[in-house]
Order: structure tokens, then C-alpha cells, then sequence
């Protein structure tokens, strides 16, 4: 189970289709794309260590949009490859990484009173939870299974904190984004073990070395684990 369903995406599919087609036909490298869609994520963790929490949540929402061109670029030009799905999993856990250290830095500031330690340990959580929301698909993957369950995975991150940021800021002592980050240090684990029972459930049936010979899904490019 996930936040978002299959006719909401259609619809942000259909808006940004003139747009990818446009790149298609320019002949724009998803990798291109990839790469560009990095620097920007990583700006808005600058901006949140600059306080610049509005911006940097118009980074994280323009970030998320490469994000989704890459990878529709790469399957309408026929130049999805094994490597560009690597490279884009990969950039995105590293971005995602930086955005998160970016909004640690608000609550790691010496003016502030020592009740916001509080959200140091909330950003930590959050962090650690989203990598094991990505790494339980990874290996899950590794054993033949597609698992994509789960409440808050990255599409869903980058939504809540972008909106979040750009929308509130720092409003009323950035209580917004403080809500938000508690409810993903929440959500975020939670996904993993949802993630970590799904598996079980699939894979109870099977002994260890049927499972570790269990095909691999084809890889698709964009389709990585998050």
C-alpha cells in the first residue's frame, strides 16, 4: 500500500508529457537528466543549512520532477540502460542523504533553546528509516521479488518535505515541517518493516537456497529501489 495511487500519477504523467516528449526529441541523455536532478536536491540541502527553508523546498520539488523525467526520457528514447538505473538510485540515496543533513543543521544551531535537540534525534530517524525503506526493496530485488509496498516511500518523502518547506517555511516556529519530519521518522521505518513482512510472507514457503537462486526482475531504467 502506498500514498499515492495509479490515477494520480496518470494525471502528473499527462501534464508533463509535452515536456518529455520535447527532450525526446532533442535528443536530452536521461543521464543528463539524472545528474542535473542531483545538483539540484543537493542545493536544497544547502539551502536548508542557510535556513533558506522556503527555497530550499522549491529545490527539493524541482528535484523530484528530474527525478521523474529521467527516467521517462530514458524509456521513450530507447536509451534506458542497466547503468542508468544504477546511477540514479545511487545519486538519489546520496541526495536524499545531503537534503536530510541540510535540515539537521536548522536544529543543530547554538541560539536555538535545547528542546529542538529533540528534532536532531527526529532527523536521524528519518534518515536511517528512508535508507531502509530503499534497502529492503534492494534485497528484496536480489531474491526475485518487486516489493514496493509501504506508506511513505520516496515519492511520498519528497512531496511532504518540499511542499512542507516552500510552503510554510519557518511559520509558526517551523511547527509544519517539524510535523512532518516526526511523522516521517514515524512512517519511514514503518515502510521498511512492512517491507521486511511482505517478504516474509513471500518468501516463507521457500527454503534459503531456492530463494537465493530466485531470478532477478528485469531492470528498467528509473525503476530502482526506493
Amino acid at each position: 500500500m502506498a500514498i499515492r495511487t495509479p490515477a494520480v500519477e496518470q494525471v502528473v504523467y499527462r501534464l508533463l508529457n509535452p515536456m518529455t516528449e520535447g527532450m525526446v526529441r532533442r535528443g536530452v541523455h536521461p543521464n543528463l537528466l539524472t545528474t542535473l536532478g542531483f545538483l539540484v536536491t543537493c542545493s536544497a540541502g544547502l539551502a536548508f543549512h542557510l535556513n533558506q527553508v522556503q527555497v530550499a523546498g522549491l529545490l527539493v520539488l524541482l528535484g523530484g520532477l528530474f527525478d521523474i523525467f529521467d527516467g521517462r526520457v530514458a524509456r521513450r528514447s530507447g536509451l534506458a540502460s542497466v547503468f542508468g538505473s544504477f546511477y540514479d538510485s545511487t545519486l538519489d540515496r546520496i541526495s536524499e542523504v545531503v537534503v536530510f543533513v541540510g535540515i539537521l543543521s536548522l536544529y543543530n544551531d547554538y541560539r536555538l533553546e535545547l528542546g529542538d535537540v529533540g528534532m536532531i534525534y527526529t532527523v536521524v530517524l528519518v534518515i536511517a528509516g528512508s535508507m531502509m525503506v530503499s534497502y529492503t526493496r534492494a534485497r528484496a530485488e536480489g531474491l526475485g521479488l518487486d516489493c514496493k509496498v509501504g506508506l511513505m516511500q520516496r515519492p511520498e518523502r519528497v512531496v511532504l518535505i518540499g511542499c512542507s518547506a516552500l510552503f510554510f517555511g519557518t511559520a509558526w516556529d517551523g511547527l509544519v515541517l517539524k510535523a512532518v519530519l516526526v511523522v516521517m521518522a514515524v512512517l519511514t521505518n514503518f515502510t521498511a518493516l512492512q517491507r521486511i513482512v511482505w517478504v516474509y510472507r513471500h518468501t516463507r514457503p521457500l527454503p534459503a537456497q531456492s530463494a537465493a537462486r530466485a531470478p532477478a526482475p528485469p531492470v528498467t531504467f528509473s525503476e530502482e529501489p526506493k
